[in-house]
Parts: structure tokens; sequence; C-alpha cells
């Protein structure tokens, strides 16, 4: 059990989405179309993300203006904004994407839909946490926790739950968590692919074994269905529910929003983490301008700003030390779930549609 009482709300299937006040772009690193200036042209940037919510998009889109660009935000989950990139590929709306996973972002490369392109502060980050492909197309932003919450106010931690499928198996615990209905997210389908990834089996249907398939179906039959454009905490707060996933970095704000405590469990297979990215959409008619808000929206200044405004934990190094101690430390301790990725990226489609036609009733 971890208590994340410091950790405001910060990016997730909604993590970074910012900018701070900076006066000018960083200057473009590579590229043949990168422009020689660094002042933004006032061009309007179509962006597509799931990152939007709990007020970051607005926060963003305002210390951008004050950097000199004009943005667009096109907000969606994270499985839906991946499909309107692929399939507006041969005559693309957006400029730029951020906010999706690897997961997301591989397939959205492997579709052709990105442009290789490698930002002014591409030292700064981890490249292993990003595209680890030949020419590089996405590069990482933040770091999110993909959890599993409950009332503590409720459940004591002695008789609170130690994994998810303690959820289904344990009498206590029937209908007393929200399950999701429906898997648009990335937050709902990184829940699956943690549970699923435990059952690999190549014998098995798409890869993952008959226990596993009982698993999804026992998640389902038990739960609470989730209340369309009704909060999980407003429910938690309600007391309808006790617990359900959660991004790390929604909780400290959930809470005083809707005035509960929550901790969260740390199964002992550990927890799936998030790295969101950054992208620059191929076929942009604004590919300098694109350009030139990559290097500003990745560059420590502006991810130690948007750290401080709302908790997130960056992935670029520098900006990292302007983060809260208390979220650097949770990040630095919290057991990292090992999960293949090419096995889920592989898979998760077939999974999603195996689940909505067979156990999202």
């Amino acid at each position: 059990m971890r208590k994340l009482q410091t950790l405001m709300a910060a990016a997730v299937a909604v993590t970074l989405l910012a900018g701070c006040g900076a006066g000018t772009a960083t200057p473009a690193a590579s590229g043949e179309a990168s422009s020689t200036s660094t002042v933004p042209s006032g061009e309007t940037l179509v962006v597509y993300t799931n990152s939007n919510g709990e007020g970051r998009g607005e926060w963003w889109t305002a210390e951008a203006a004050k950097a000199g660009f004009k943005i667009e935000v096109v907000g969606a989950g994270g499985a839906d904004a991946t499909n309107k990139l692929i399939a507006e590929k041969n005559n693309p709306i957006a400029d730029v994407a951020f906010g999706l996973n690897n997961m997301y972002f591989a397939q959205i490369k492997a579709a052709g839909a990105l442009e290789p392109f490698e930002p002014a502060w591409a030292g700064e980050v981890d490249p292993a946490v990003g595209d680890k492909g030949d020419g590089k197309a996405y590069w990482p932003l933040v770091k999110q926790a993909i959890l599993l919450g409950y009332n503590s106010d409720k459940i004591k931690a002695d008789a609170a739950p130690k994994d998810w499928t303690d959820l289904w198996t344990k009498d206590e615990f029937k209908s007393r968590y929200e399950r999701v209905t429906g898997l648009g997210t990335a937050t709902a389908q990184l829940v699956f692919a943690g549970i699923l990834s435990r059952y690999k089996d190549s014998s098995g249907d798409l890869g993952v074994s008959a226990e596993g398939w009982k698993q999804v179906e026992q998640y389902f039959r038990n739960g609470s269905p989730a209340v369309a454009k009704t909060d999980l905490f407003a429910r938690i707060a309600s007391g309808d529910v006790d617990m359900g996933q959660m991004p790390s970095s929604i909780i400290a704000e959930r809470e005083k929003s809707f005035k509960v405590n929550v901790e969260t469990v740390i199964p002992s297979v550990g927890v799936p983490l998030a790295v969101e990215q950054i992208a620059l959409v191929k076929g942009t008619k604004k590919k300098a301008e694109a350009q030139k808000f990559i290097n500003w929206f990745g560059s420590a200044d502006v991810q130690g700003a948007f750290a401080k405004q709302f908790n997130s934990m960056p992935v670029n190094k520098t900006a990292a030390s302007q983060a809260n101690p208390d979220v650097v430390t949770f990040f630095s301790t919290v057991k990292q779930q090992d999960i293949d990725w090419g096995f889920v990226q592989e898979n998760m489609g077939p999974w999603v549609e195996k689940i909505e036609l067979e156990y999202m009733q």
C-alpha cells in the first residue's frame, strides 16, 4: 500500500500537457524541415492528446500562448486518439500528438503516421523509455503509474485488497469496485495488460490461458459498472463503491475535490508504468512550427514548471530536479510490473474486441 497524498493531478491515460511561460521556443535540434528561427510564427497548431483533462489543457494552452504558440486541442481517449491518427494518415488534421504511451505510439508509427524528429532536449531524457526503433519518432515526457485505489476512510490497510484479483475472488470486495464499461482509455487498457500478461500462454486464445480469460470474466461479473459522466471519486464519496482504477497523477487532486482519502494497492508483481510521449505528425503542413513547439514543450523549463504545477514526474532529467520530492521518491521506489509490451501491443486490439464482445455486458 502507498499513500499518494502529495501527487496532484498530472497526466494519465492524462499526464503531461503543459508549457511554462518561456518567452521563446528552444531551437530545433535536427530534421531537414527544422526552422533556423526559434520564434513561433503564430500559426495555429492542431494537437491531438488524451491528456487535456483536470485543468491541464487549459494551463499549458495559456502558457504556450505566452511563449507565442497558438494551439487547438482535440482531446480523446488513448485508443480513440490512436485510431484517429491512423485513420487520417493520408490526410492528417493534427500537427502534433502527445500524452499517448509507447504502446499507442508504436502502433501509430507502424502505420506510417509519424515523422521522425529529434528534439533539442533529446539528450536530457532516457531513450530507453521512448521509441526504441530506427528513425525515432516519439519521445518521452512523463511517467504515470496505473493503480488500484480504495477508500481508506472505510477500509483499513490490513483489510484492503492486495491485488486486482482479490476484487472478484473475495466476497467482501464483490460489487464494491467500479469496473469499466468501455476500453477506449489508456488507463483501462493498461489495467488489462497488467492482468492478462500474467497469464501468457502461446497455446491459449490470443496468447492468454483459459485461467486468464476466467479472470476477465469474473472482473466484469462481480464489479459495479461505471456510471456515465460520474467520476469514480464521486461514487466513492457517496458510498456507491469503494475502489477502482486510477492513474497516480489524479489522486491527490481528486481527494481534495471530493473530500475522500484514498490509498493504493501495490501487488507483489508490481504495477504497470506508462510513459507518455510526444511526436510530430507526418504530413503536417506546419512542420517547422510543430518542431518549435515540441522543442519548447519538452524542454526542462517547461517540464519543470508543469511538474511544480501538477506534481507530475517528468522524464527530463533536469526537470525532475524541480519535481515534488515525494513524487520523485514514489517513482524511485514503486515496483514496476514486468510486462512484455511487444506481446501486449500485438494482442491488445484483439483482446479489446474479445472483451467487448464476450464479457462487457
